[in-house]
C-alpha cells in the first residue's frame, strides 16, 4: 500500500494538514421524504403530503441516522445486496434499459463496516431544546426554517473519538461568553468543527471562527481558551494531536485566503478514507488499469488524480505515470507521495484537466507505448473537453472509470465515451465500450457506492 499525503483529498494512505471543504451526507429519497414529512409544515390549500410508511413518531436520533446513514436497519449482508442491484439498475440504464451486455462482478465488501469514517465535520445550530450551541448534524432544511442540530453520538459509522471532540467542543462554546455564529449577517462566532483520525490513533481537529468585529487580543484571548481547554481542560480527555483554528468571514475559504493556524501540537498526521475499503479498491483499480504484475512497460495517465494515491499504488506496474490535477496544493502533495515511496517515475501537472489534457496526450502519445487512462472525477463528471481528449487519441486503448455517483454526471461521461463519432462534436476518435464493471462498498450503512468500469477499444 502506498505512503501517500493529502491537503485536499482523501483518496489515499494521507498526510493530512487541514483543509476547507465541508463534510456533506446524502439520504435515498425516502430517507429525505421521511425527514421532510415529519418537520415540515403544511401550507393551507397544499395538498397533504402522504406520511412515508415508516416515519411514525421517529426519534431525532432516528431521523438523522435514518438521513446520514440510511441502509443502518439492514444487516450488512443485505447492505451490499441492496448495492449490487442499485448499480446494476445504474447499469442497464447506461445500456439502454437493456440487459447488461458486460460483466458486473459481485461488490467487494468493506473489511471494516463501523466506525470507518476519518473525517467528520459537526455543524453548530439550534438543537431539539432550542440551545444554539448544539454540536452535531443538521435535520431540516435552512429555506424551510426547520434545521435542528441533532447529537451524532448513535451513528454507526462514526468513530467513538469523533463523538467525543464534537461532545467537547460543545461543552467548551457553551462555557464561552461569545454566541455561535448561526447566520453570518446576524452574527456570532463559534462555527463547525472537524474531526479527522488514522488508525494509528492520532486526532486532528479544526475549529472554524467568525471574528466579526473582534480585536486582535480578543481573538487571541478566545484562542488562549480553546488551547487551555483542550490541553489542559475537559477536552485535554481527547487527546489531541493537532488543534488548528481558521478565522473566516465567509462560509469555505481557502488556506491561501486565510491560513490555518496551529494553536497546538503537530502540523500532520496521516490518514485515510476507510483504510481497508480503499485498499480494496485500489487494489481494483490497479489490477483493472494493468492487469498483468510483471509487465512493466506503457503509460498511465491519471486524470484528476488529487494528491495521486490512486495512479501511484499501480505505478510499479508502469513505465511512467504522469497525473493531472487541479489544485496545485494537492499537486505538490503528489509530488511528495511519490518520493515518500521512492518512486522516480511519477510526474504531475497542474490545471484544469480539459485545458491540459488535450496538449498533454499529444505529447505522451510519440514514445510511451501503450497508455491506460485512469479517471476519478467528482460526482461532477469530466469536463467534455476531457472526453473529446481521450476519444481522440489513438493512442489510448483503455480508460478504467472510477466513479462515486454512477447515476449522475458520470453516466453522460460513459455515454460519450461509447457513442459513434461525431465530427460535429469533435469526436472522431472510435468509441469505446464497456468490458467490465466492478463495485466497491467504501461507506457502509449508506447508499454511496464507488463503481469501476473497464472502457477499452
Amino acid at each position: 500500500m502506498a505512503y501517500c499525503r493529502s491537503f485536499v483529498c482523501v483518496r489515499g494512505v494521507l498526510l493530512v494538514r487541514p483543509r476547507w471543504e465541508k463534510c456533506q451526507y446524502f439520504s435515498s429519497k425516502e430517507s429525505v421524504a421521511a425527514v421532510q414529512g415529519t418537520l415540515h409544515p403544511q401550507k393551507s390549500g397544499q395538498r397533504k403530503r402522504q406520511k412515508p410508511k415508516w416515519a411514525g413518531d421517529l426519534s431525532w436520533e432516528k431521523r438523522l441516522a435514518s438521513v446520514v446513514t440510511p441502509l443502518w436497519r439492514l444487516p450488512y449482508d443485505e447492505q451490499l445486496e441492496f448495492k449490487q442491484k442499485q448499480q446494476e439498475r445504474i447499469l442497464e440504464g447506461f445500456c439502454g434499459g437493456e440487459n447488461i451486455t458486460f460483466p458486473v462482478l459481485p461488490i467487494r465488501p468493506s473489511p471494516v463496516t463501523d466506525g470507518y469514517r476519518n473525517k467528520s465535520t459537526f455543524s453548530v445550530n439550534k438543537g431539539v431544546d432550542g440551545n444554539p450551541k448544539t454540536v452535531g448534524f443538521y435535520v431540516g432544511r435552512g429555506k424551510h426554517g426547520n434545521i435542528v442540530c441533532v447529537n451524532g453520538d448513535h451513528l454507526p459509522n462514526m468513530p467513538e473519538k469523533h463523538k467525543q471532540v464534537a461532545r467537547c467542543y460543545q461543552e467548551f462554546i457553551r462555557r464561552s461568553s461569545l454566541e455561535p455564529c448561526l447566520l453570518f449577517h446576524k452574527g456570532g462566532h463559534w462555527r463547525e468543527v472537524t474531526v479527522r483520525t488514522n488508525t494509528a490513533g492520532h486526532t486532528m481537529a479544526v475549529v472554524y471562527f467568525h471574528p466579526q468585529e473582534l480585536t486582535r487580543e480578543e481573538l487571541a484571548a478566545h484562542k488562549a481558551d480553546l488551547t487551555e481547554f483542550f490541553t489542559q481542560g475537559a477536552g485535554s480527555a481527547c487527546e489531541l494531536d493537532s488543534l488548528y483554528f481558521q478565522e473566516t468571514a465567509m462560509t469555505r475559504c481557502s488556506h491561501e485566503d486565510s491560513p490555518y493556524q496551529l494553536l497546538y501540537g503537530h502540523t500532520h498526521i496521516h490518514e485515510q478514507v476507510n483504510a481497508a475499503a480503499a485498499q480494496v479498491l485500489y487494489s481494483a483499480v490497479r489490477d483493472l488499469c494493468v492487469p498483468n504484475s510483471e509487465d512493466r512497460t506503457g503509460t498511465l495517465l491519471d486524470v484528476c488524480c488529487g494528491t495521486g494515491a490512486m495512479g501511484i499504488t499501480a505505478s510499479p506496474r508502469v513505465q511512467r505515470l504522469v497525473g493531472v490535477e487541479l489544485v496545485e496544493q494537492a499537486v505538490e502533495d503528489a509530488r511528495y507521495n511519490a518520493a515518500l515511496n521512492k518512486l522516480d517515475k511519477c510526474e504531475f501537472v497542474a490545471g484544469k484537466a480539459e485545458d491540459v489534457l488535450p496538449g498533454l496526450v499529444s505529447q505522451l502519445a510519440p514514445g510511451d507505448g501503450r497508455l491506460t487512462a485512469l479517471v476519478n472525477p467528482s460526482r461532477a463528471g469530466l469536463h467534455y473537453k476531457v472526453i473529446r481528449a481521450l476519444r481522440n487519441q489513438p493512442a489510448i486503448r483503455r480508460v478504467v472509470y472510477v466513479s462515486c455517483k454512477p447515476d449522475g454526471e458520470a453516466l453522460r461521461n460513459f455515454r460519450e465515451l461509447c457513442c459513434a463519432p461525431d465530427t460535429k462534436r469533435k469526436l472522431t476518435g472510435d468509441a469505446f465500450a464497456p468490458r467490465l464493471a466492478v463495485p466497491v462498498d467504501m461507506f457502509p450503512h449508506t447508499e454511496h457506492c464507488e463503481l469501476v468500469i473497464v472502457f477499452e477499444r
